[in-house]
Formats: C-alpha cells, structure tokens, sequence
C-alpha cells in the first residue's frame, strides 16, 4: 500500500516525501521536472534510507500516469503537481487552465478506475482573493484575483463534486499560505529556474550576490509599510501538515478544508530585515509598481487545523531565513552544483 505523491521532486512534494517516507510510509512519485531536477531524488535518499519508487510522468499523459496504477498498489494521493507562478497565470491563462484542471482530471479518473478514495490537495490562499478582513477563516467566500487562484478554486469545486457522487471518498484540502525555508540539512530546498517569482528565493540570491538587487512589487499598500503581508510557513512545517492530514483522512470520509499557515502577517520589508539579522548579510532592493494579481493582505487563521488535525507550526521567521540562507550557501546553483 503506497502514497503517490504527484510533483513529488518539487518545493515541498520533495520534503513531504522525506516526512512520508519517515514516518514509515511507501512512497510512489511522479513528476516531470518541469521546475524540479532528478538531483532532487538523489538527495532525499542522503537524508532518509528507506527507498521509494520514480516515474518521471507528466499528468497529461494518462497512458504514463496509469501505469503508475498498474505496476503499484496506491492506496492515497497527495497531489502537488500544477504549474504555480501568479505573474505567470496572468499573462498565460490558458496554460495554467490547461495543464492544472485536465492534468487532475486525468488523476481524478484514474483514482476512479483503480478504486483510490483519499486524496490530499495542495491548494492555496489565493482561493480567498482579496478577503474583507484578516485573518482568514476556512468559512470566508472564495473569490480569486488570478487564474492561478482560480484553478486552485475550480479543482477544489471537482474534488467536492466528486464526494457528492461518492462518498468513500476522503478529501482533505490544504490552503497553503506562503511557504519558504529549506530542510536543515540543506540538502534539499527551493530551486526556482531563472529569476525566482517567490520573494525568500530571490533575497537569497541578492545575498548570495547571484542578482543584484531585489524588486519590491508595490510600496503603497494600506499596510504599516506599504509592502505586501503575508503569512510565511517553514516548508518542513508545510511537509508536516501533509502527515497530519493523511493521517485523519485515514479514518474519516468527507471533504474538509484547511489554512495550513503561521497566523502571523509579515510584510516584505519585515522578512528582508529579519533575514539580514539572522544571516547577518545586507539585502539591496528598490521598490517598483505594483505586480498584476497581487493583494495587500493575506495570514491564515490555523485554528481549526490546530483543533481537528492536531498540527500548528513550530518554525519561526528566524528558522525560516537561517534555514533557507544554509540551503543558498551550500548550493549556490541550486541543484545544478
């Protein structure tokens, strides 16, 4: 009985893996490293020695993926694979809809076929737009402010559609917030292709003197300094929440909905200025307009996920930088060292 973990050599499909894999699970990935490199599963098998098993398989190519359910006894899916960058959405949409909406589709009736009834979902805050208030309960309206966040909303909308037909099914869906840091050993981090769209990424390049200044998108925000807030979570935290789900999904049928975040608001000058005092490194940046998509405000209220699953972050903002300056420091290209 086996996990198949769907982008499972990205951002954090790599570090929930490690997380699986040491908590005993059997772990199956797909992925077709459109933004994550085979060195990736190299690395996880550094950290832990339990092995897993690969396809490289992209989810559009349903004769690829179904031999995955074939050749393996899947009993859950944790399903990362989608294509992720806001600006991008905005100015691709039709590439976004397509590969994220066919792609969980093809999955979808795959589960189907093959009689695999739970589901964990990587969705994002972006399903809540523009909210009236922070911060932000799991019971707000959902509303996007980019095709990115409506794909999330429209496959959320499928997986409930589809407990309507079956109710075997167990679907937890994880409102992710803003996901950063890296794995203390620094082996295994964020490794974006080209200039990074996520803003730790890019500080940490400025750092590490790879780019030369960082863009701040916005400085006239109704915030206490004009940069964008949001909620940033250490991945391994991100990765830990995955666990908690699968294991209530384990035991209960349903559709349940949770914001898997810190509950606390930083802006963009609050993480330069913490990363410059836990790496003790200058951050250069200068501020220009506002970037297509984006909102002033944006942190998580993880109550429920502290009352049903029994998981709240335990990283701070400190942890958070020390851990992805480690990552940068080590592996200055990324994967391609």
């Amino acid at each position: 009985m086996a996990v198949l973990v769907t982008g499972g050599a990205g951002f954090i499909g790599s570090h929930t893996v490690i997380e699986l894999l040491s908590a005993g699970y059997e772990v199956v990935i797909v992925d077709n490293y459109s933004n994550s490199k085979p060195e990736v599963l190299r690395r996880i098998g550094k950290i832990t020695p339990k092995p897993f098993k690969f396809y490289e398989v992209d989810l559009l190519d349903k004769e690829g993926l179904e031999k995955v359910f074939v050749e393996n006894d899947i009993q859950s899916v944790i399903h990362f694979a989608g294509l992720k960058a806001v600006g991008e959405s905005v100015s691709k949409p039709l590439k976004y809809y397509y590969n994220n909406i066919t792609g969980t589709l093809i999955l979808c009736e795959l589960m189907q076929k093959y009689n695999v009834n739970k589901i964990v979902f990587s969705s994002s805050a972006t399903v809540y737009g523009d909210p009236a208030t922070v911060p932000i309960k799991e019971n707000f309206p959902l509303s996007t402010t980019n095709p990115y966040g409506s794909t999330k909303h429209m496959i959320e909308r499928i997986l409930a559609d589809l407990y309507v037909a079956n109710k075997n099914l167990s679907i937890s869906i994880l409102r992710y917030f803003n996901p950063i840091g890296a794995h203390q050993s620094g082996l295994i981090g964020e490794d974006p292709k080209g200039i990074p769209n996520n803003l730790l990424p890019y500080i940490t390049q400025v750092a590490s003197g790879k780019l030369a200044c960082l863009n701040i998108f916005g400085n006239d925000y109704p915030t206490h300094d004009g940069t964008g807030v949001r909620d940033y979570i250490h991945v391994v935290d991100l990765a830990q929440a995955h666990i908690a789900a699968h294991k209530r999904m384990e035991k209960v049928t349903g559709v349940e909905y949770y914001n898997i975040g810190t509950g606390i608001g930083y802006s963009v000058l609050d993480i330069v200025h913490a990363y410059e005092k836990a790496t003790g490194k200058k951050i250069n940046y200068k501020f220009g307009p506002r970037r297509p998509g984006d909102i002033a405000e944006c942190y998580a209220d993880p109550t429920k996920s502290r009352e049903i699953l029994g998981w709240s972050a335990k990283y701070s903002i400190d942890d958070m930088c020390r851990d992805a300056n480690r990552w940068q420091t080590q592996n200055p290209n990324g994967y391609g060292d």
